[in-house]
């Protein structure tokens, strides 16, 4: 999968999905390209409305940053050196769990944000729609 695209997303976005039902947790999980536009976002039955923008967020970050955003958490503390961060870009950078970049060939072409429960739950199911994409490629 050289490009991110609607039918990726979808696949992506299905294997999300059966891992947060998994999970027990009604989550939102989007899915950008290479430059942070939207592809897709699947909104479970009753998820938190919150998490909408902070699952496009996770997603636009992963790609911003080349990096899931987990990798920022420890730096973002009060007196660490990132502090502040998640301020710039309008409020757009997410400091926490959840969203993954979607890599080719060594190349960001994408990436998922999930958000819906505890850090640990949105990542576990970002994870499996990353899964999902590496078993297309």
């Amino acid at each position: 999968m050289g490009t991110m695209n609607l039918d990726v997303a979808k696949r992506i976005i299905a294997g999300a999905e059966e891992e947060a039902k998994n999970v027990g947790v009604q989550m939102v999980i989007s899915v950008v390209d290479e430059g942070g536009n939207l592809i897709a976002t699947h909104r479970m039955d009753d998820a938190w409305l919150a998490s909408i923008d902070i699952a496009q967020n996770k997603a636009w970050t992963s790609v911003a940053l080349k990096m899931p955003t987990s990798n920022l958490e420890e730096a973002t503390v009060p007196k660490a050196e990132l502090f502040g961060l998640n301020t710039t870009n309008q409020g757009r950078l997410v400091v926490f769990g959840g969203g993954i970049p979607l890599e080719n060939d060594g190349k960001v072409i994408g990436a998922i944000g999930v958000s819906g429960s505890s850090v640990p739950n949105d990542v576990r199911v970002a994870e499996a729609g990353v899964k999902v994409f590496k078993e297309g490629e």
